[in-house]
Parts: C-alpha cells; sequence; structure tokens
C-alpha cells in the first residue's frame, strides 16, 4: 500500500523545493553528531515546533531504520497499530517501510495489531520524515500508532520493541512523537512541561506516566514516550539530554494560550 500525505500544505509546504528550504531554516549547521538510542520529537506545525525538530535530527547519527512511534488523534484503528508493508509517499520523495523489522515487531506481541488505518490521516508521525529526508535519502520507517495510554501496554510494546531491536544487525532509532502541555498560559505550560521533563531525563517511564496522570498534564503522546523509554533503557540507554524547549508562544507572540515543544536525545 502507498499511504499519501495527510498534512502536506498544513503543517509543512507541500512542494518539494518550499519543503527543503523550510527545513533548512529549522536545522542548525555544522555540529558533531552523535549515536542515539532514542528521541522525542514534537509534531506541530513547523512553523511552530520545526526549530525543535531540526535541533534533534541536526545532531544525531543518522541509522538504517527509524520506528516512529506517536499518538492517535484521529481515533481511526487498532489501539496500537502497526503499519507493517507498503511505502509513504512523501513531497520530497518516497520512504519504504522496513518490513522486515516491522513484522518481527508484529510477532513479538500480540497487543501489536497489523492496521493502516491508524496511519491514513494521523499526522503525528508524517511530519518527522522531511526532517529525516533533509540529511538522508537512504532510510526506512517502522510507523507505530498508540490509541492506548495503559502504563501496562506502553512497557509492554516497548519490551518488545528492545527484544527485536537488540538482534538487528543494523542500527535503529526509536522517536517518540509528542508536544507537551496544550492550551495554557505560557508559565503554567512551562512548569508542567518541567516536571514531564524531569522523569524523561531521569529514564523514568513508570514516573512519566504517572506524572502525566497526577499532574494533568496534556502532553498528547505521552504513551509513545513512556515506551520509547523503555525500549531505550532496555537497549542499555544511560543518559538523556534536552537540546530544545520552546512553546508556540515563542513564534507567536501570544502566551496566553501555548502549546509545548520539546527535543530530547536518549543515549
Amino acid at each position: 500500500m502507498i499511504r499519501k500525505p495527510a498534512v502536506a500544505g498544513q503543517f509543512y509546504f507541500d512542494t518539494p523545493n518550499m519543503l527543503e528550504a523550510q527545513v533548512e531554516s529549522c536545522i542548525e549547521k555544522g555540529l558533531r553528531r552523535e549515536k542515539v538510542i532514542g528521541m522525542l520529537s514534537p509534531h506541530a506545525g513547523f512553523v511552530y515546533s520545526g526549530a525543535v525538530a531540526g535541533a534533534l535530527y541536526s545532531r544525531i547519527e543518522f541509522p538504517q531504520t527509524f520506528v516512529i512511534i506517536g499518538p492517535n488523534h484521529t481515533g481511526l484503528g487498532k489501539p496500537i497499530s502497526i503499519m507493517a508493508s507498503g511505502e509513504w509517499d512523501m513531497p520530497n520523495g518516497t520512504v519504504m517501510i522496513d518490513e522486515n523489522l516491522s513484522e518481527k515487531i508484529l510477532k513479538s506481541s500480540d497487543r501489536i495489531e497489523d492496521d493502516t488505518y491508524a496511519h491514513l490521516r494521523e499526522h503525528s508521525l508524517e511530519v518527522q520524515i522531511p526532517f529525516m529526508q533533509f540529511f538522508s535519502k537512504d532510510f526506512s520507517i517502522v510507523p507505530i500508532s498508540m490509541m492506548t495510554t495503559s502504563l501496562e501496554d506502553c512497557l509492554e510494546v516497548g519490551r518488545a520493541l528492545a527484544e527485536v531491536i537488540k538482534v538487528t544487525t543494523y542500527p535503529v532509532v526509536i522517536v517518540a512523537s509528542s508536544d507537551m502541555t496544550h492550551y495554557e498560559p505560557d508559565e503554567s505550560a512551562r512548569k508542567k512541561d518541567r516536571k514531564a521533563l524531569d522523569r524523561v531525563l531521569a529514564l523514568d517511564p513508570e514516573g512519566l506516566h504517572r506524572t502525566v496522570l497526577s499532574e494533568k498534564i496534556t502532553m498528547c503522546g505521552f504513551s509513545p514516550t513512556v515506551t520509547m523509554l523503555k525500549a531505550s533503557i532496555l537497549l542499555g540507554a544511560k543518559s538523556a539530554v534536552l537540546v530544545k524547549y520552546m512553546t508556540s508562544g515563542d513564534t507567536s507572540g501570544d502566551y496566553s494560550h501555548v502549546v509545548g515543544y520539546a527535543g530530547v536525545l536518549i543515549k
């Protein structure tokens, strides 16, 4: 199956040259690249969160495959949906799904189901790809969409990912796609996001899950982030670094009603 872009022309430019220039305006040049196990990257329109995503992708050694985990905003598909085969058609070229890796992940946990519907209109995974394509034309993806917020589900999927990636003979990076607090005053958003990010930086998936729920933090991709953290720990992660944090107010100038964006590298 060929998946067509869902938000090209809305979240990012839909013509190759304009998109290339848009992404280039977000990246940071001349940086030393690092080997990472996982990442937390935002998924808003590039005008708002592109600088955070660009800062992340400017710093990493590129793998052969990105496993991208994002929240399900549409309500379509299964609770935990992997698109196990096919390709994603993007303005700057086609990206193939790593069918070998996706099939192994699918078999590693009965909670993960092969389902394309969850991916057809979902933006949280799609918006990562233009940044990947800016730096490399030789990579594949494994897209996973999560509707569930169960801690048990997150930890189980994290375990399954780690089990498969651990024996994979080529480099794989896990990307958790999430924005932070939604539609609160800037000061409030930053305080809440700091509490969540403290758990991310401590490599504490259970603590992140508990904090988001107890503090009522509207971090839309906290389940993918918990999952990524669990997998990263099992794959040997020792540290996490906050690369960049900002809110939509830093772009719009309106700090009364913001969304937060954080970029974290897990090493």
